[in-house]
């Protein structure tokens, strides 16, 4: 008699049903995360390509939130800005009113008490920080205040007000990436915000023998202007000029001495570079130790003020009772500081607006790279129910039929 094993027929069918509940199972998971690609080996170009969308549309969402970041410190810096504005239309009107010559000395002194209170207000907006407790106008030196108010005796007055505010911060400008090798500013330094005229610098030195004696540089404004052994004035007039730097330069016809003036309303801020003495030698600064702006030379004359000097003066002259001053220097002073401020202005709505674009770009961006991750990974849910139903049918169905198969012993082989 033949002996018959039921080991085969046992474990094919332990075989048949352990792959179909793993099917089962890997089915499971797929709709509960609803992606067809768990592991990299269900589709390897697929999730290729997920990882690159997926990448892509983390740097999206981190553009966004830089975006999102500078438009709330532009949102801020142009509620400063408009506030120095309105301080300034205010301060015009006093002015003007002033400038009448129908008010009596005192009088105008009443005013000109009103316009130091006004100063007040616009070195408080100067030192202003957003809501992180940085200062909006530092430049990138944004844990210090800005702008410090130096108080004195004025003529007209018993008590000391502010004579001079001094810009201590810096020019470096903060920016974020908006996009791949896209940058916004996210500050802008006082000492361009609150600028009232184009800044000149005259040298009191003949720079007509002078010639560089090895190789050096020079800093305007943050650039760098590389010279030569051998240059002569001429030569650093014109590298100054092709320089990126919104200073231009030129020789004095009367002195032969240089000259530098700014393109727009700042603040100028020059120095040496490492182991040089250009500058210094040409008169324009003091010495290489002391910080810019604080370096120029005492013997150079310097024209151009700052949006606080021009209020300071109007001030001044009311204290003094003097009509034709203010109707004279003092409000075409106020003009000009108005004049900047509102050029100011309308750069940061500028930037603001770049920045809207900007947004809505990236949103619409975000959407079409997730749509395509999507279209790439996704699992086709009803297609996926459809055929865990037919798993679960064949599986149900499977262990129906090893029930009966199974059911003989070995004592019915006996028989």
């Amino acid at each position: 008699m033949k002996r018959i094993s039921t080991n085969l027929p046992n474990h094919d069918m332990q075989y048949y049903l352990r792959e179909r509940q793993y099917a089962m199972n890997n089915l499971s998971n797929k709709m509960s995360s609803q992606t067809r690609v768990l592991e990299l080996r269900d589709d390897p170009a697929a999730a290729a390509h997920s990882t690159r969308y997926a990448s892509l549309t983390n740097r999206l969402e981190r553009f966004s939130q830089n975006v999102s970041y500078a438009q709330a410190n532009h949102q801020i810096t142009e509620g400063r800005v408009t506030e120095a504005v309105e301080i300034l239309q205010r301060t015009r009107e006093l002015a003007v009113q002033a400038a009448h010559g129908t008010y009596t000395k005192e009088e105008l002194a009443m005013m000109g008490e009103e316009v130091n209170q006004l100063l007040g207000q616009l070195v408080e907006i100067g030192n202003s920080r957003n809501g992180d407790g940085t200062t909006i106008f530092s430049g990138d030196k944004s844990k210090s205040l800005p702008f410090r108010a130096v108080e004195g005796s004025v003529a007209g007055t018993g008590r000391k007000v502010i004579t001079n505010v001094e810009y201590i911060g810096a020019i470096g400008v903060n920016k974020t990436e908006i996009s791949d090798g896209a940058y916004a500013r996210i500050n802008f330094p006082g000492n361009e915000v609150f600028w009232a005229e184009n800044q000149q610098l005259f040298s009191t030195v003949d720079a007509t023998p002078y010639q560089i004696s090895a190789d050096t540089s020079i800093f305007i404004d943050g650039d760098e202007v590389r010279l030569r052994a051998g240059d002569t004035i001429h030569s650093i007039i014109a590298k100054i000029n092709d320089s990126n730097a919104p200073v231009k330069a030129k020789l004095d016809p009367v002195r032969n001495s240089l000259v530098l003036q700014s393109t727009t309303p700042h603040q100028m801020w020059l120095r040496d570079g490492e182991g040089g003495r250009v500058l210094q030698d040409l008169g324009i600064l003091r010495d290489a130790e002391t910080p810019p702006p604080g370096n120029l030379n005492h013997t150079a004359r310097i024209f151009g003020g700052s949006v606080f000097d021009m209020v300071i003066k109007l001030r001044d002259d009311m204290y003094l009772g003097s009509a034709f001053e203010i109707g004279g220097r003092a409000l075409r002073g106020i003009d000009d500081a108005l004049e900047s401020m509102t050029s100011t202005l309308g750069s940061i709505g500028a930037q603001g607006s770049r920045l809207d674009i900007t947004y809505a770009r990236l949103a619409t961006e975000t959407n079409n790279v997730t749509s395509l991750n999507s279209q790439t990974i996704d699992l086709d849910i009803t297609k996926a129910i459809t055929d865990y139903s037919k798993l679960e049918l064949t599986h149900k169905t499977a262990l129906g039929v090893a029930g009966r198969i199974l059911q003989p012993t070995l004592l019915d082989f006996l028989r």
